[in-house]
């Protein structure tokens, strides 16, 4: 089973081997041995081994994909129940923040950025590493290098069920990160070209941004809204980025041992390095009730991670919405079905009461930024933000209303989109926030 974030995992990897083929020019690649691709497997698996500090315990197995196949693959994720949960409930999250327009089938876009250029992939369930018929030579080593690495990381963590932390999205897109992150990092170190370019000043700075610009090649993933690019990206970029400063830090083999569980902890060295693993920064656990009217459609966590693309979608500006992202320490939101229709209720628990007072403000210009028409109520001196917006021809009245509240002597941010003259569907006295000792004991 596949959630919208494990997905986003194959459909990033064509840019990013797009990108990489900017600085590692690859010959023809020979093909002999037991298997397709044998003699290339044979010879990256040993310095991947190397490099990591690991063993593979099996041979890693290689087969070939037509992309028929491939489409096919996709499609059986894509429509698998809770697939098509979860890509329901990112897609009504994501158009209640504005994320992506509100005609948008983000199923239809994922099935495309999948099939885009696709090149290979490891599949976790099968334990096999696919390579799909005709994929161009020069993207042939990136791909099985990228790929190899996460048959052997397979074989020291259960990348399934890192998969399957469907119910704590910021822990499962951590997690994620640390894995892509290594294998990106991986392929590039290996590499005769952009091995010693990364060892020049600047020269991964350099690597990314050529990452970056090689989806410009691919048009379906240049052309999604900014969230689902970012998004996608993040687990490679932002994993990789923190793979380099690990292994600055640590040896690599113990990785895959102590893995970060929040994006704060990638994005943030005194969230993770900080200490010893029981002093690092670990997130609360935010609970939600249960509604008194309406059903809950979805519920999850954003993290810092996504709590930076809702406000930079308004903002247009990375560096406050880095800023204002930064203090988060635990959120929970919730999609709920209401008769008026759907409602967002989103709780984020922040690190000091200024931290909380810097992202209500700048959720609330993001708000009155994305309701321009919308009446403001923000009396001063007042911990509540309120904005009506009218009805227009592509969307029903709407009211947003943002607070600060103290809960469990934590600083907690509520932010509410709901249909225009429907009732707070949650009882907002109700949400609680649990230490994260006491969160790690309720199984968080």
């Amino acid at each position: 089973m596949h959630t919208f974030r494990t997905l986003r995992r194959r459909t990033a990897a064509l840019a990013v081997c797009a990108g990489v083929a900017f600085v590692a020019a690859c010959g023809d690649t020979p093909k002999a041995g037991a298997g397709p691709f044998a003699d290339l497997a044979a010879d990256v698996a040993p310095k991947i081994e190397r490099e990591m500090g690991l063993s593979f315990k099996t041979p890693p197995k290689l087969e070939t994909r037509s992309r028929d196949e491939v489409a096919a693959f996709v499609r059986k994720q894509l429509e698998s129940e809770r697939g098509k949960q979860q890509v329901a409930g990112q897609e009504a999250v994501y158009k209640l923040l504005g994320l992506i327009p509100d005609t948008m089938n983000l199923g239809g876009l994922l099935q495309r950025l999948l099939e885009e250029q696709i090149v290979g992939y490891y599949d976790p369930a099968t334990k096999v590493l696919y390579v799909v018929d005709g994929a161009p030579e020069a993207l042939l080593t990136q791909t099985v290098s990228h790929e190899l690495v996460h048959a052997l990381q397979d074989q020291y963590v259960r990348v399934d069920s890192i998969q399957g932390q469907t119910n704590d999205g910021d822990r499962q897109v951590a997690a994620q990160a640390v894995l892509e992150g290594q294998a990106v990092f991986m392929q590039l170190r290996i590499d005769k070209n952009a091995g010693p370019m990364l060892k020049m000043p600047g020269g991964w700075d350099r690597i990314r941004d050529l990452i970056r610009d090689g989806s410009v090649g691919m048009p379906v993933f240049a052309s999604a809204p900014r969230a689902v690019r970012e998004g996608l990206l993040f687990p490679y970029l932002g994993g990789a980025d923190f793979v380099r400063r690990f292994i600055n830090a640590r040896p690599e083999k113990e990785l895959l041992t102590d893995l970060p569980v929040s994006t704060k902890q990638i994005l943030n060295d005194s969230a993770y390095f900080g200490g010893s693993a029981d002093m690092r920064d670990l997130p609360v656990k935010v609970t939600l009730p249960a509604p008194k009217s309406g059903t809950m459609f979805y519920t999850n966590t954003f993290g810092e991670f996504e709590t930076r693309l809702a406000l930079v979608q308004y903002l247009r500006n990375d560096e406050l919405a880095r800023r204002a992202a930064t203090g988060v320490d635990g959120d929970r939101y919730a999609v709920i079905k209401l008769p008026q229709g759907n409602a967002l209720v989103w709780a984020s628990a922040w690190d000091s009461p200024v931290d909380a007072a810097d992202f209500l403000d700048a959720m609330g210009d993001a708000a009155r930024r994305r309701y321009e028409l919308g009446k403001q109520h923000v009396p001063a001196g007042s911990t509540t933000r309120r904005y009506e917006a009218p009805a227009t021809p592509k969307r029903a009245a709407r009211t947003v209303t943002i607070r600060l509240e103290q809960v469990s002597g934590k600083p907690v941010v509520i932010y509410m989109d709901l249909p225009a003259g429907a009732s707070a569907p949650i009882d907002p006295t109700r949400i609680t926030v649990e230490s994260p000792a006491a969160a790690n004991a309720s199984g968080r």
